[in-house]
């Protein structure tokens, strides 16, 4: 569910980060907003049953994950506010103020939440302070180290920020290029070739920083070698992202980036197996599937119910990305 979420509401934050370069004038950013419209909400339902499914399957994770990352949940859930009205906001008024503000609103608050994201995912590879207690709680920022008492903010979680950004700008700019005609969907041809390179180039460092903050990580490739087709996947699809944006083939390029995305992401599930949050004070004091797990009645009891509303889920989403295929256009009112 956190893959799905990423790979989907990833292009709606990258229309956001791209909404004010791609978009020169008001028609154009009409146009972006009205690419993401019917489904920005939508995405966002799989974060809600991914927190859901923490919730009844690994209630420990749950608990001490929301206590210890209270600050950047709070932080997160305003951006998200923020976002959600910039983008229902912005054409209530006719003005030229009104607009430009929304404009800035909906871009600066993707840009954030990207960055975050990145963020939280470079805390849960590098670990938090977790110790004999199980609790823990993380400030903005410490030194910027990546051991001992650490923050929420060091060289490397910014790094994984920074490679969030670059990679959901990415998504973004190719699903504008899938949606949009004319014009518009060159330039955000030639604005994913740009942010392709800064992708590469941010991949590559992770390739080599991440197994030395998590070793982990490192270790468990080697010992499990089939695990290298999940990277194996995202490299392929990042040259295949460049090689169909190129050629003009915008669905490709797109659902290259959608493999890319899930493929970095089922890298690092793979890579901590079985860590969940892991301790940089004491591997031993690490949550893993196992002893952050609910009972195996509760397990058993969470999955029937969550087999059947999760085909719900699918089969809605199905229905409603079959009802809006196609390049939009400004004959309806809206956005």
């Amino acid at each position: 569910m956190i893959v799905t979420y990423a790979v989907l509401d990833g292009f709606d934050l990258g229309v956001g980060i791209v909404h004010l370069y791609v978009g020169r004038t008001e028609a154009e950013r009409r146009m972006l907003l009205r690419s993401v419209g019917p489904l920005w909400d939508g995405n966002e339902v799989w974060l809600i049953a991914g927190g859901g499914a923490l919730f009844f399957a690994f209630p420990k994770l749950y608990a001490l994950a929301f206590s210890g990352f209270y600050l950047p949940l709070i932080m997160v859930l305003w951006l998200l506010i923020l976002r959600g009205t910039s983008i229902e906001f912005r054409s209530h008024i006719e003005s030229v103020v009104w607009h430009p503000f929304w404009d800035v609103a909906f871009a600066g608050a993707s840009a954030m939440l990207a960055i975050f994201f990145g963020a939280a995912l470079g805390n849960i590879l590098r670990g938090v302070p977790l110790a004999d207690s199980g609790y823990f709680f993380l400030p903005l920022f410490t030194d910027f180290t990546t051991s001992g008492q650490v923050g929420i903010l060091d060289w490397f979680t910014i790094l994984m920020g920074l490679s969030s950004l670059a990679a959901l700008a990415l998504h973004g700019a190719l699903w504008v290029a899938l949606k949009t005609p004319g014009e518009l969907r060159e330039r955000a041809r030639r604005t994913a070739d740009l942010i392709w390179w800064a992708t590469l180039a941010l991949s590559v460092v992770l390739l080599v920083v991440v197994p030395l903050v998590q070793p982990h990580l490192g270790a468990r490739f080697p010992d499990e070698p089939w695990g290298f087709v999940f990277p194996a996947i995202a490299a392929t699809a990042l040259i295949a992202i460049r090689w169909f944006n190129r050629g003009g083939r915008a669905r490709d390029a797109f659902l290259a980036s959608c493999a890319y995305i899930a493929g970095m992401l089922f890298s690092v599930a793979f890579g901590l197996y079985p860590y969940v949050l892991p301790s940089n004070l004491n591997p031993a004091d690490s949550l893993t599937i196992y002893n952050s797990a609910t009972t195996a009645y509760g397990l058993k009891v969470g999955l029937m119910w969550f087999i059947p509303g999760i085909l719900l889920a699918i089969g809605y989403f199905v229905f409603v990305y079959r009802s809006f295929t196609g390049e939009v256009s400004l004959d309806e009112e809206g956005y």
